[in-house]
């Protein structure tokens, strides 16, 4: 295994890990947002907010580990008529275009960031920077992980796909 590959798997541990906190927080918000509402018939302020803040890092997250996993939804039609090499091939352009993307990601989140930076949460008042720095992060991982199966040794192929042949 390459360092890099070392890498994105160890990113994509972390990544997994944190989707998990992340969407068992956001449920554990909701839930408190419900009995405060509906039970002691006061709603909290905070937690609608935190449970946003919660999905959006689980939807980002999720973007990135799909790229590592390709469980990303994707059309196979032409590349399935191709031989076992022309896929190959054409799953590595495919991971560079997707890692190409990553890294735009970053970019334009990281300009957002610069723009935005100063304000703060309506709920919260945490800084807002928290909540829009997950896109140059997501942005990041999804170039990781794409680049990582562009030169990934015999390409980024499922397993029984690349046993066809």
């Amino acid at each position: 295994m390459t360092i890099l590959g070392f890498i994105a798997r160890f990113l994509a541990g972390a990544t997994r890990f944190s989707i998990a906190l992340s969407a068992a927080l956001m449920l554990a918000a909701i839930l408190y947002q419900v009995v405060t509402r509906y039970v002691l018939g006061a709603a909290s302020s905070w937690s609608e907010e935190f449970a946003v803040l919660m999905f959006s890092w689980s939807v980002l997250a999720g973007l990135a580990l799909g790229v590592h996993e390709g469980f990303h939804v994707r059309l196979t039609l032409l590349t399935d008529t191709l031989p076992l090499a022309g896929r190959i091939a054409a799953e590595r352009v495919l991971d560079f275009i997707t890692a190409a993307l990553g890294v735009f990601l970053a970019w334009s989140g990281w300009r957002f960031l610069d723009i935005t930076s100063g304000s703060v949460s309506a709920a919260m008042g945490y800084p807002i920077e928290i909540l829009n720095a997950l896109a140059p992060i997501a942005g990041a991982l999804m170039a990781v992980f794409g680049l990582e199966r562009a030169l990934r040794r015999g390409g980024a192929l499922p397993k029984d796909e690349a046993a066809i042949e």
